[in-house]
């Protein structure tokens, strides 16, 4: 019999208690430990084990727990006789903001002040004892619905001061997502409303708090100092290219190897690792995502476990509102190709509109893709910035993630009325007349659909936009065609080339201009420019060069003045 995987649950004691299924990482109670920081912050994608950890953590150290060493016995800490009287010594606060949600300001700190009144209701026992002051205890009841921020920000500040009250030890405080109604107040728009509370909260749990022993944080992404943690200067930061912690989160391959022992799967390593491997984490480059291996492992099937609503939104918005360099960068992406950029990996949302390493970098901490450091020496000609600048090559995580990034691509092109699969047929098959329809039906849409962001493309430089347009034909005809835009070929540059996969398909050129009133009289004149430009810059020299004849070679000229668009 294999052992029964319990899908979703992150509840360290319900999975040990029932036997379920689980991947020992105990160990990071000792690593942890040892590190002696007094607070830690750690980023890791989503679905990567940091609510198990933190649930674990709570149960090894936790006073309440004291008794139960069921929980733990048989796992790598319990070898530690040093770590088996060290379990249950603690008093610990753990809250998570793994559900705060909302799209606006009012519903987010609703939610917040709520967690805060729920865990006061968990801890109304220590009311019962003589240890707490008249004051302390009537803390309890300003800890309500309708609460102002002051009470808010201190009451975790103050629940510490109980507990050490009661139990005469420091307490650790565990926060898990703690980014979450930071991610949505960036979506909707009304980041500089929740900073400044979040900023205090933080500010009086975590620094300025005489009863916390330690704590640890987690979530997805590094939020800038500047935003929500400016006055603490006692936190270490463990990020995504981090060696702190490497292993600690997610499956190494010796971990995946021996899962599939256990469940008679060691024949399917190959596929398994072309899948989901290829996440990294500090000098580890063998990490897999654990919810797709248990998904994988209960089922049987491959497929794209890994999705998540709420950052593939955060993701497919910063892309859609991008710059057309940052769409044609997804567009090589999903090629296959790696980009190299820098990296700043503590992220300034209040920038990413701005900030493009931002971006990426946000990118990286979602899991979306994966970082190999490059490094670089000093240079003559280069600013000292530039000399020592963290550069990295970036591509895509796996076979599952460039799966999730094209969903996320595709929905763009999602709505009915575009009917856009059927304009990529209409391309195809050379059906102009439809081309031309739909697309001038679209354009206006279109424009306005890509260009919500600062960087309106379709003003500054039309012909660029088209390039993220293009990304909706990756989308479809990946599997068939090898594109290619912006190479070199003959005596210029192309726009966009389709190549063949297989025989029988033709090939395809496609170029952009601009309408030009000074020395073109109309749109039709523009098409015939780009097609002698095609001609004459010999953009077919690569594929006739790979044996593909003339007669299999089609030109499209596309002309565009503002939203009007002409295509022969």
């Amino acid at each position: 019999m294999y052992p029964v995987i319990s899908i979703g649950t992150q509840d360290f004691e319900y999975i040990r208690k029932n036997h379920f299924f689980y991947v020992d990482k105990t160990d990071f109670i000792r690593e942890w430990w040892e590190n002696g920081d007094i607070v830690t912050l750690i980023t890791r994608p989503r679905r990567f084990g940091k609510t198990l950890t933190m649930s674990m953590l709570e149960l090894f150290f936790s006073i309440q727990y004291a008794g139960r060493t069921d929980l733990f016995e048989g796992l790598i800490i319990w070898e530690n006789e040093k770590y088996r009287k060290l379990h249950g010594s603690w008093p610990v606060i753990f809250i998570s903001f793994a559900g705060i949600k909302g799209n606006t300001y009012e519903e987010i700190r609703e939610s917040l002040t709520q967690t805060i009144i729920d865990l006061y209701a968990k801890y109304r026992y220590l009311l019962e004892s003589d240890a707490l002051n008249q004051q302390e205890k009537e803390y309890f009841d300003y800890v309500k619905p309708g609460m102002s921020d002051t009470v808010a920000a201190m009451a975790l500040h103050r629940l510490a001061i109980c507990m050490y009250r009661y139990y005469g030890k420091k307490v650790i405080i565990l926060l898990d997502e703690y980014d979450t109604p930071l991610h949505e107040a960036y979506a909707y728009d009304f980041w500089d409303k929740l900073i400044p509370f979040i900023s205090k909260l933080f500010n009086c749990t975590f620094k300025t708090n005489p009863y916390m022993e330690r704590s640890v944080l987690t979530g997805i992404t590094r939020v800038s100092k500047e935003s929500v943690f400016s006055d603490m200067n006692n936190l270490e930061v463990v990020m995504t290219t981090s060696c702190k912690y490497e292993s600690a989160f997610g499956f190494t391959e010796a971990e995946v190897c021996d899962a599939l022992g256990t469940f008679g799967l060691s024949d399917q390593l190959e596929d398994v690792r072309y899948w989901y491997d290829g996440f990294c984490f500090g000098n580890r480059r063998d990490i897999y995502n654990p919810w797709s291996i248990t998904k994988y492992l209960d089922s049987g099937k491959f497929g794209t476990y890994w999705a998540n609503t709420s950052s593939n939104k955060l993701v497919g918005k910063l892309i859609q509102e991008g710059s057309p360099e940052l769409k044609m960068d997804a567009e090589k992406l999903l090629a296959g190709n790696s980009i190299q950029r820098s990296l700043e990996e503590e992220i300034a949302f209040d920038q990413l509109d701005e900030s493009e390493s931002s971006v990426w970098s946000l990118l990286l901490a979602t899991g979306y893709l994966r970082a190999e450091h490059i490094l670089t020496s000093p240079e003559n000609g280069k600013s000292e910035d530039e000399k020592f600048e963290n550069k990295y090559a970036l591509s895509l995580t796996n076979l599952e993630v460039k799966k999730e990034f094209r969903k996320i691509i595709q929905r763009w092109f999602a709505n009915p009325s575009a009917r856009y699969n059927d304009f990529i047929k209409a391309l195809l098959l050379e059906d102009l007349d439809f081309m031309n329809r739909y697309m001038n039906q679209v354009a206006l849409q279109t424009f306005s659909f890509f260009d919500t962001g600062k960087q309106p493309s379709g003003e500054t430089d039309p012909e660029r936009f088209y390039h993220g347009f293009v990304l909706g034909l990756i989308v479809d005809l990946a599997d068939r065609y090898l594109i290619k835009s912006n190479r070199e070929s003959g005596l210029g540059r192309y726009d966009v080339v389709l190549e063949p996969l297989r025989s029988g398909l033709k090939a395809y050129v496609l170029e952009f201009k601009v309408f030009n009133p000074a020395k073109e009289k109309d749109l039709d004149e523009t098409v015939k420019n780009a097609h002698a430009q095609i001609e004459k810059m010999k953009y077919d020299a690569d594929l006739l060069a790979r044996g593909i004849s003339a007669d299999r070679i089609s030109h499209y000229g596309f002309a565009f003045e503002g939203k009007q668009v002409l295509i022969g």
